[in-house]
């Protein structure tokens, strides 16, 4: 009791003088609780969001929640039950007693970033000082950090379209304008009829989501494009750690002699999904003020995740994994598409010679926003080719991952849009009713 007396008198609701009984406090009051009938009181204006926070729900990023248990053929998943976790655990448990005290060290630590580096040289072929390298907590993340740094309110951006629905929300987030610029087969085309960007969103690698590969003379063309206007570039190499036909070509960064294009990935497609780990390389000269910037928005990276990874990568198990899955996705890419030939003959599916997901796209006359809500009731998700275009176009399809589901699921999966297909088409030839 007496704890109780000492905690009202504490909060202010009791007064407590010497030899004196306690006694209601003369400026104690209580919420008042709604009694029967009564509703509660209206949100206070004062809790209104900002014109930011009102514009996140016009946004059509991210794709809607997807239930725990994961299905086919879900996009940007890697097989999470083929992954190491015996190597990356014990990874984890060296990290864990290697961890430098905070005094030693900055928010991106130096094991990961000489040994990420290192990777990214002989992978990708990016020249870079080790300290050029953001650790993210995601590639998101990264996106947001280059879209609010980069971009001024009313300034322009080109992003590919069809394209990356993240980058747009970045992008639109930080008041850009942003224009869809169509693709031909090499990829993003350079339009000097546009208005001139002050940021360039591209997806060479892997475009996203038609799977396509930008050749290298597309990839000078756009950076002498950008040097023209005084564009900086973003290239996503989101899944580029996975290529099945012939070498892949060196990133946009490792093309340019003086770096200037700034580089995204990820570890979360290459690793698993819940290993949430992104980076950035930054210029040189825009070093200091994203540095700035990363400290300001408290964009970093739990210490021991860090150097968990520098283990993974420096010992080697990071290139065995991503060689041992390359192997593993070019099987399962090969085995949807035989399978979407066979089983839903009205797609056309688009082979990506590289990547973690492909496009299949439908007739015209079909609307994919339905194929793909029907498709979800049948158990099997697939996202519409048409909420992925940023100027006007009519092209109806459907992206599907194949890199997380084994041989089987992909058949029953295929079969299941197989099915639903053939239901679409005979409801289209349906006559009309009369009444």
């Amino acid at each position: 009791m007496t704890q109780a007396v000492e905690q009202l008198v504490a909060e202010g609701y009791l007064t407590l003088l010497p030899n004196r009984r306690p006694r209601v406090a003369s400026d104690a009051a209580l919420p008042a609780a709604p009694g029967p009938g009564r509703t509660a009181p209206a949100a206070s204006p004062q809790l209104r969001s900002s014109a930011w926070g009102r514009k996140l729900a016009g946004l059509s990023w991210p794709p809607a929640a997807q239930e725990a248990q994961p299905r086919a053929f879900q996009a940007g998943m890697g097989d999470e039950r083929e992954f190491p976790h015996a190597v990356w655990g014990r990874c984890l448990r060296l990290a864990a007693s290697r961890v430098p005290r905070r005094s030693a060290r900055g928010g991106n630590e130096a094991c990961l970033q000489q040994a990420l580096l290192a990777h990214l040289a002989a992978r990708r072929g990016i020249r870079a000082r080790p300290e050029q390298i953001l650790l993210v907590p995601s590639a998101q993340a990264g996106l947001n950090l280059i879209a609010r740094t980069m971009m001024d309110p009313g300034e322009v951006a080109w992003m590919e379209s069809p394209g990356y629905g993240g980058a747009h929300a970045a992008l639109m987030l930080a008041q850009a304008r942003v224009i869809g610029v169509p693709l031909d087969p090499a990829g993003l085309v350079v339009a000097n009829q546009l208005d001139a960007p002050r940021l360039i969103f591209v997806t060479p690698s892997h475009q996203y989501p038609t799977g396509r590969l930008m050749p290298v003379a597309r990839r000078l063309a756009l950076l002498a494009h950008a040097r023209e206007v005084g564009a900086v570039v973003v290239e996503d190499d989101y899944d580029g750690d996975f290529h099945y036909d012939g070498r892949p070509v060196p990133a946009l960064a490792g093309l340019d002699p003086d770096g200037t294009p700034l580089y995204v990935g990820t570890f979360s497609k290459a690793m698993s999904a819940d290993i949430r780990v992104g980076y950035l390389v930054v210029p040189a000269a825009l070093l200091p003020t994203f540095q700035l910037a990363q400290r300001h928005l408290g964009l970093f990276v739990p210490a021991a995740m860090q150097v968990a990874l520098a283990e993974f990568i420096a010992g080697g198990d990071f290139l065995t994994h991503i060689r041992r899955m390359t192997r593993l996705y070019k099987a399962r890419r090969d085995r949807l598409v035989q399978e979407l030939a066979a089983r839903a003959g009205s797609l056309a599916a688009e082979v990506p010679a590289g990547g973690m997901q492909l496009l299949a796209r439908c007739d015209a006359v079909l609307d994919d926003v339905a194929l793909c809500r029907a498709l979800a009731r049948r158990g099997v998700i697939a996202r519409p080719l048409s909420g992925m275009f940023y100027h006007p176009n009519r092209e109806q399809g459907l992206f599907l991952g194949f890199s997380a589901w084994n041989e089987e699921e992909i058949a029953r999966g295929a079969a299941t849009i197989g099915q639903v297909l053939a239901e679409f088409s005979a409801e289209m030839r349906r006559p009309p009713l009369h009444g």
